[in-house]
């Protein structure tokens, strides 16, 4: 029996446990998001800025710029 790969949507729900979590393990789910993404297609992440610990700017900016560095783009749901 083969272990299925996360998709981008249960790669996304891991970040957002782990950023409730302290950012526990968030290096490795931000790996797992972006192989997530190359198996999609998909060019980008997509977060709910109301379930993040820090949704305002300066967090989504920081989120960003974290994500980035780990060739992951990121971009927020519209309110």
């Amino acid at each position: 029996m083969t272990v299925s790969e996360p998709t981008v949507a249960e790669a996304t729900d891991l970040i957002y446990a782990s950023l409730e979590a302290d950012n526990a393990d968030l290096d490795a789910h931000i790996a797992t998001l972006k192989a997530a993404l190359a198996r999609a297609g998909q060019k980008e992440a997509v977060f709910d800025p109301t379930r993040l610990p820090q949704g305002n700017r300066a967090g989504r900016k920081l989120m960003q710029s974290y994500f980035r560095q780990r060739g992951v783009a990121v971009a927020f749901e519209k309110r």
